[in-house]
């Protein structure tokens, strides 16, 4: 039985790291959020003046990144997957690479970043919900709790910034589908992570997609040939190696390491963190009731993640 053989691992265990436990888990995860908290501000920043599609920005993204991960794949060396474990690998493609990256390009067309920090906010508890599922993670009562105000506080939070809620539109309804998108994708990446290793699930995942994601660029071009100016091409090198390569190498180290449902809930501070980048590169307004929403949704967070679990 190898180390990336996965006939036996009917449940992945936790990993064991020299630091240690849940707070190595938090690290890593933390790491991730920063990185992802860029991903809306950036993302509006691509699609705004109409230059470079949303199409094109969400499938060019995963190219740009299946190209990295072919890269390092090649150069470590990697065994390939089991045939149970390619399936789950599409299961990662499907959320992460293929799914949250195309229906947050397009909901953002219309949408600001703020708005779309209230819906994407409801992702922790999403992913800790798929975590239950597919982790056999058993968090207790108090937990939910948490997870459910910090859930809250983050829609509240967002709103008095100035996104709101009022009233749904066609994208709202591409956010919620990416939440979910997300969840799915995080919670499958977790358990593969504990398999392949952090890296190698998101770089099999993105080789595994990358077929579909150059028909769906190539189609894009032809359709409208990309004339983004120096910001918009930059803010697209940044969702390609950042958010869609390097974020997950932390961020599925993290969810590794768990309890996958402790972990995702460090994600509950990205939407304070994309509003303040938001502020900082789009010129949206901070107010003192947005500072003190954030610090309650930080509190969330750090009450959620402080429960223990039971397996």
């Amino acid at each position: 039985m190898t180390q990336h053989s996965s006939a036996t691992l009917r449940q992945a265990p936790l990993l064991s790291t020299p630091g240690g436990g849940l707070k190595a888990g938090l690290g890593w995860g933390l790491l991730g959020v920063a990185a992802f908290s860029l991903t809306l501000p950036v993302t509006r920043i691509a699609v705004q003046d109409g230059g470079l599609s949303p199409l094109f920005i969400g499938s060019a993204r995963a190219v740009i990144a299946a190209l990295l991960a072919a890269a390092a794949l090649a150069l470590t060396k990697q065994h390939f997957p089991q045939r149970r474990q390619w399936a789950r690998l599409a299961l990662v493609a499907g959320g992460v690479v293929l799914g949250f990256p195309l229906l947050t390009s397009f909901a953002l067309t219309t949408a600001p970043a703020s708005h779309g920090a209230v819906v994407i906010g409801l992702l922790p508890a999403a992913t800790a919900v798929a975590a239950v599922l597919r982790g056999h993670e058993r968090p207790p009562l108090f937990f939910w709790i948490m997870a459910g105000a910090g859930a809250a506080a983050v829609v509240v939070f967002a709103a008095l910034h100035g996104g709101g809620l009022v009233g749904l539109h066609w994208s709202d309804l591409l956010l919620f589908a990416a939440v979910a998108a997300g969840a799915v994708g995080y919670a499958e990446g977790g358990l593969l992570s504990r398999e392949l290793g952090a890296w190698q699930t998101v770089s099999w995942a993105l080789v595994l997609a990358s077929p579909l994601m150059v028909v769906l660029t190539a189609a894009a071009v032809i359709r409208q040939p990309p004339s983004g100016s120096p910001a918009e091409w930059a803010a697209l090198g940044y969702l390609g190696v950042i958010s869609m390569f390097l974020g997950f190498f932390a961020w599925y180290r993290g969810l590794a390491i768990g309890p996958m449902a402790q972990v995702s809930q460090i994600q509950l501070v990205q939407p304070v963190l994309t509003i303040c980048w938001a502020a900082l590169l789009l010129g949206e307004q901070l107010a003192w009731p947005t500072l003190l929403g954030g610090a309650a949704v930080i509190a969330c967070a750090a009450a959620s993640v402080r429960v223990r679990l039971r397996r």
